[in-house]
């Protein structure tokens, strides 16, 4: 038996690990936390110093017990979980759980999984730093409070099922207040003018914008007419040498920016595949908000840019972290190994990982040298000036590798290459355009510019963001998707061989992708928060207490006496909140019912939003009708509302019988012969023919035909006889008492014998 028992969180990393040890080790994993504050209750002592009350959860037991039967039989125990405040607890845990022996127990850290990284850890062991796990143990306390008193207020003040949390709750003020500033937002449009201008003895054109801009058709109108005389005549040419420096290597916020950028990935689907490539030894730790690469880092860097592109393109450097409140010293993430330019792994983890190798080679190498020019053009009819700029690159330095991008990429911000223009030069118009364009509101958050905004303010560790933002969309108070947006109309007025013409044109405008809107739910509850919980939703008081869990894990800051501060006026209001405040359902009056005379209000009710029809206490009962999909409380118009009282409707008849469609609590159905058939997902109740509920119905029908003759023998094999069937998880076959998956879309009414040996032969891997 080994004499070194090491547990690490993950299987991955434990697989990775043993590589680089000798027989004397044994890796296990612990799957994370082996312990947790009890599910479903406070769990936590708030009159004993706010001691939590941890327990092993039903699913770790089994592994508990084998890993104490490991404990029993090692000389040493390596505690070997990541390397920030959730690793050091998780190696707490495992300590408090395990009764480890201080004596026999080592704790190792590492910033990445390489042999010499985890043999120079193992020859630098150290204790448990308590502080850590103190600032970790906060933070679970905090959030375990202000989720555990606040969120009741919400079932009984909005609807069941609600929940608030510290971070969670300020993300949705985020994305709440960016929609109001939209709705508020004034549109206004003015004519921007651009021309095209024919240069002397060649054949090459010269496209310049004005930069002043005209409020009014008239006044463009005026501008261009005043050009149709005009003689246009190259007054300055500017010429400015500048260079653009590489951007920093990745830390978690910038990664899941890029990627998102770059690769469309999500925030959490980013960390996922990161977690993936730290475990298999090919990057260093993923979470983490430090530019810091390693001397030795930098120069396998060097080493690499050099071999690569020569050593005018290597310039050494050696990033400052600015980031509000960055937590401990550790590395940007970086490929372990600088000349592994790919990996193999599946799609994502290669494109990942060439992202992260371009952006460090990048961050090392030299600066790119280019050549701004701006030309400025007389025109002689009138005071404005006409302006073309362009940019040269001299030297492309880093941008060889890698170009960082931004959110608001346009095609309008790639400077063009002009063509060779002196000063003085008379120039002629071949043609001129005024174009209206308009103002553009703000724009929403995507997953990856609202985990920049909560960096900015300094909401949140590297360790929050993914879990917070797929917590606030599970919850349903934020929804990502993409909006349609609607057709415009532009003015357009075209100067062309002395000749003016307006015209009319229309374009797509308002289209979403990927962006993060508010809930009706969402924007009720961020109201209620804000009207009784300001402190909570406060940006610089959660900054301030991630400035707090710092101090903890530095050793400056009691955690029990942080806690206590906090929880004595928050609880205070907590107990007022629940007294006096009032039910808040976002309720708004649309008008009145033409035909029951009746007022139609759009509210939250207990199964979410939905329009009401008469008074809540009066002796006859209100109606309700859910919204549909895309319908808010806060634009629904009252025709819009009153539509949503069609259903029941009777969409036809079959065999002299109606057809009625209509919507229950498992969503829209079509009701025939006192039998329920569930609409498709593209079925919309409202419209749906009944020539579509006949094809539902006779589908529905068949299928339960054919249940009737299952399981169907097929033959044998091996002297046992072959069935096959279908259930919840699809298609089967049933042998010698076992079931053996068929692959999706197998009808098992026609399924062969030679096909369901396959299957028991050869069965279908669960993904």
């Amino acid at each position: 038996m080994a004499k070194n028992l090491v547990i690490v969180e993950s299987p991955a990393k434990a697989k990775t690990i043993e590589k680089f040890l000798g027989k004397d080790y044994e890796v296990k994993s612990s799957y994370g936390h082996v312990r947790d504050l009890v599910k479903n209750e406070m769990s936590i002592d708030i009159k004993n110093g706010f001691e939590p009350l941890y327990q092993i959860s039903d699913d770790k037991k089994k592994l508990v017990a084998e890993l104490t039967k490991a404990v029993s039989k090692a000389d040493t125990v390596w505690l070997a979980s990541d390397e920030d405040r959730e690793g050091e607890a998780i190696a707490w845990h495992l300590h408090e759980t395990l009764k480890l022996d201080d004596k026999d127990t080592k704790r190792i850290v590492f910033n990445e999984i390489t042999k010499p990284a985890i043999l120079h850890a193992i020859e630098n062991p150290r204790g448990i730093d308590m502080n850590l796990v103190d600032a970790q143990q906060a933070r679970r306390v905090l959030d375990r409070l202000v989720g555990y008193e606040i969120s009741p207020i919400l079932w009984r003040k909005i609807k069941p099922s609600l929940s608030a949390g510290r971070v969670q709750s300020v993300s949705v003020r985020l994305i709440v207040e960016r929609e109001e500033e939209i709705r508020n937002f004034k549109e206004q449009s003015h004519y921007k003018v651009v021309a095209v201008f024919d240069i002397p003895n060649s054949k090459e054109k010269l496209t310049a914008e004005l930069p002043h801009k005209f409020d009014t058709e008239a006044e463009a109108e005026n501008f261009l007419s005043d050009c149709i005389e005009a003689i246009f005549t190259v007054d300055a040419i500017e010429k400015k040498p500048t260079k653009r420096t590489p951007a920093p290597p990745f830390t978690t916020s910038t990664l899941q920016q890029e990627a998102s950028r770059k690769l469309g990935f999500s925030v959490s689907r980013t960390m996922q595949v990161a977690q993936q490539l730290y475990e298999s030894g090919l990057i260093t730790y993923m979470r983490t908000d430090s530019v810091n690469l390693s001397s030795l880092a930098i120069n396998m860097a060097k080493q690499e840019i050099t071999n690569l592109y020569g050593e005018k393109y290597s310039k050494s450097r050696q990033y400052h972290t600015k980031t509000k409140g960055a937590q401990e010293a550790h590395e940007a993430i970086r490929p372990t190994y600088m000349q592994n330019h790919t990996i193999t792994g599946d799609a994502a983890q290669k494109r990942l990982y060439e992202l992260i190798w371009k952006r460090t080679i990048a961050s090392q190498m030299s600066d790119a040298e280019l050549e701004r020019t701006v030309i400025n053009i007389n025109i002689s009819t009138r005071n404005e000036k006409f302006v073309a700029s362009g940019e040269v690159v001299l030297f492309d330095g880093f941008l060889k590798v890698y170009t960082e991008s931004t959110d608001d990429d346009t095609d309008e911000n790639n400077e063009k290459l002009l063509p060779p223009i002196s000063k003085g030069m008379t120039l002629g118009m071949a043609k001129a355009e005024a174009i209206q364009r308009f103002t553009q509101h703000p724009p929403r958050y995507t997953e990856a510019s609202l985990v920049k905004k909560l960096e900015e303010l300094g909401i949140g560790r590297p360790s929050t963001y993914a879990p917070t933002i797929s917590t606030i969309q599970k919850r349903e108070y934020i929804v990502k998707e993409d909006r349609e947006g609607s057709i415009r109309q532009y003015g357009l007025i075209t100067l062309y061989k002395g000749l003016l013409k307006k015209t009319t044109k229309s374009e797509k405008a308002g289209y979403e992708k990927n962006k993060l809107f508010p809930t009706d739910i969402g924007i009720v509850v961020n109201t209620f928060l804000m009207d009784n919980f300001t402190n909570i939703l406060d940006y610089n008081f959660t900054a301030t207490v991630e400035k707090d869990f710092d101090d903890i894990a530095s050793g400056k800051k009691s955690w029990r006496k942080t806690i206590e501060s906090f929880y004595m006026p928050f609880h205070k209001n907590i107990e007022q909140v629940s007294e006096k405040s009032q039910r808040s359902n976002g309720e708004r009056l649309l008008g009145t019912d033409p035909k029951s005379g009746k007022n139609v209000y759009a509210k939250i009710g207990r199964y979410g939003a939905m329009i009401q029809i008469g008074e809540s206490k009066s002796e006859e009962k209100p109606t309700f009708a859910s919204l549909k999909k895309g319908q808010s409380i806060d634009s629904i118009t009252l025709d819009e509302a009153l539509g949503l009282f069609a259903l029941p409707r009777v969409a036809g008849q079959k065999d002299g019988k109606d057809l009625t469609v209509s919507i229950g609590r498992f969503g829209p159905y079509v009701r025939f012969n006192g039998k329920f058939y569930s609409l498709a997902k593209t079925d919309d109740p409202y419209t749906v023919t009944a020539e579509r509920c006949c094809e539902i119905i006779a589908s529905k029908d068949a299928k339960d035909e054919q249940k009737k003759l299952l399981p169907r023998v097929i033959g044998e094999h091996d002297g046992k006889e072959v069935s096959a069937n279908t259930g919840r998880f699809g298609p089967y076959i049933i042998f010698d008492g076992k079931n053996f998956k068929l692959p999706k879309g197998t009808d098992p009414m026609t399924v062969t014998l030679e096909e369901a040996v396959s299957a028991i032969d050869k069965p279908v891997k669960k993904k």
